[in-house]
């Protein structure tokens, strides 16, 4: 199940004009977070050339951007609201615009505020970027 299929086609969380996954964004990536049975969610992706930073490649920053959006919909469906509040990645291996990809996030912890959480965008074969994140609920 999507988040737009759980909380909705307009979702009082704010994040129908997201650039990775907003219904209301005319450039959004159109990006589908699924969850699976062990609660992490799941989005397939081929990023374009219009993303690229070093000829052919991923942007870095474009790379950090989709892991922070894969773990916010991890939150998403577990029903938490929450704003980064530190990210961290790693970047294993360049990652080519025009290939397919899977982005993946999953809980590591939580508390009553803030979340720890996990994500990594991969090929067929292996990770090529992770991240850590830390987020607060909003409070409102």
């Amino acid at each position: 199940m999507t988040i737009r299929e759980k909380i909705g086609p307009d979702p009082d969380y704010g994040h129908e004009q997201c650039l990775f996954c907003g219904a209301r964004n005319p450039w959004s990536l159109n990006l589908a977070f699924r969850a699976d049975d062990t609660g992490a969610v799941n989005a397939e992706f081929r990023p374009h050339s219009k993303l690229q930073g070093y000829a052919g490649l991923l942007h870095g920053g474009v790379i950090s951007a989709l892991l922070d959006a894969a773990m916010t919909h991890c939150l998403f469906h577990r029903g938490v609201r929450a704003v980064t509040g530190d990210l961290r990645v790693r970047f294993v291996r360049p990652i080519s615009c025009g290939a397919p990809l899977r982005l993946r996030a999953w809980a590591l912890s939580s508390g009553p505020r803030v979340y720890r959480v996990k994500a990594e965008i991969s090929n067929e074969e292996q990770v090529l970027a992770w991240g850590e994140g830390k987020f607060l609920r909003r409070r409102d």
